[in-house]
């Protein structure tokens, strides 16, 4: 399947007939791509829309529907997240493994944002919960957002999609600023992007030692999100926080905790085991004095923190309606598509 196939589609779906002057007899590249297209000749734009979805799904992949998933589903308050209360620990495990825990935003499938919104409100109102914790079901903490989210749009739709993706990031991150009980992330694996930067809004931060985290929004033609602009620059000094949130710089656990970024590291074999001790040992601390710090510590920087926020996403709903961006994200399936 030659990799240009993305690009082509792409152009029939949103300008329809090939209306470019053909290139000139050495432009070979240029020759390939306009033939390409020419030849998609009378190809409706919403045939070749429809196309151009499933190529995307055939890239990034399709959910599962097993007949066993459907039905945990069903029984579940939540489809996307798997979510306990024990003796006042809330866990929420983000639960897509098969796709590595992708945060997903598809009007076609449960909001995974909106869940997390849920699900962190439900703890904030539940009397009974003292702390609560996010981690990861399978090998990934988080592999950020879904990339085809802002694929499988109709392109007549591009302009409207990214101000509703930018008013539920901005609503995501406010429920994180605003969550009044101690909140601790478990990072068992890989984390990338929002999933990194929002563990700044954390109170604590434990990691295995075979986590990475990895923020690549410049990679993306996208700006740093989750506060993570003023939190960041908080946490390490300029130039650490800059590796990451400019240069895409990948790093381990042992150089997250350096950066301050993570609160401790442990062995992978005894994560489980180790944080879970450590999970109770907090719960059983005074309810209502820990609470109360809670607020007291996040009340001094929370006006700034929904600030950052809100600056944060009305830069990225431009990214997202910018022709860099739809580059940036077709030449990484077309990646993909060429080493099929």
């Amino acid at each position: 399947m030659p990799s240009d196939l993305l690009f082509i589609l792409y152009f029939k779906a949103t300008v329809g007939k090939c209306i470019a002057p053909k290139p000139g007899m050495f432009g070979m590249v240029g020759k390939y791509k306009w033939n390409a297209w020419n030849d998609l000749g009378n190809m409706s734009q919403d045939k070749a829309q429809k196309q151009y979805i499933q190529l995307i799904d055939s890239l990034a992949g399709t959910e599962p529907q097993s007949s066993t998933h459907s039905q945990s589903r069903a029984d579940n308050k939540y489809q996307t997240l798997l979510v306990t209360n024990t003796l006042g620990v809330f866990s929420i495990t983000l639960n897509r493994p098969a796709k590595k825990n992708a945060l997903n935003i598809q009007e076609t499938y449960t909001f995974m944002y909106e869940e997390l919104i849920a699900a962190l409100k439900e703890a904030s109102e539940d009397k009974s919960v003292v702390i609560a914790t996010l981690t990861g079901a399978g090998d990934y903490f988080c592999s950020g957002n879904y990339l085809s989210n802002f694929m499988n749009i109709d392109p007549k739709n591009i302009e409207v999609m990214p101000v509703k993706a930018g008013y539920l990031l901005e609503r995501f991150v406010s429920a994180f600023i605003d969550f009044p009980k101690p909140l601790i992330a478990l990072i068992n694996g890989p984390a990338v992007g929002g999933s990194v930067t929002v563990l700044g809004l954390f109170d604590a931060v434990y990691a295995s030692d075979r986590a990475t985290f990895r923020t690549p929004f410049s990679q993306l033609g996208l700006t740093p999100e989750c506060c993570s602009l003023y939190v960041f620059l908080r946490l390490m000094r300029p130039a650490k926080a800059n590796e990451m949130l400019l240069f895409n710089k990948k790093i381990s656990a042992a150089e997250a905790f350096n950066r301050n970024l993570v609160t401790s590291v442990t062995p992978d074999d005894v994560f489980a085991k180790e944080t879970r001790a450590k999970i109770d040992a907090i719960s059983k601390l005074p309810r209502e004095s820990m609470c109360y710090s809670k607020v007291l510590i996040r009340n001094a920087e929370k006006a700034t923190l929904h600030s950052v926020n809100k600056e944060e996403c009305r830069v990225l709903i431009g990214c997202w309606q910018s022709q860099e961006f739809m580059n940036a994200i077709m030449s990484f399936f077309s990646s993909k598509t060429a080493k099929l």
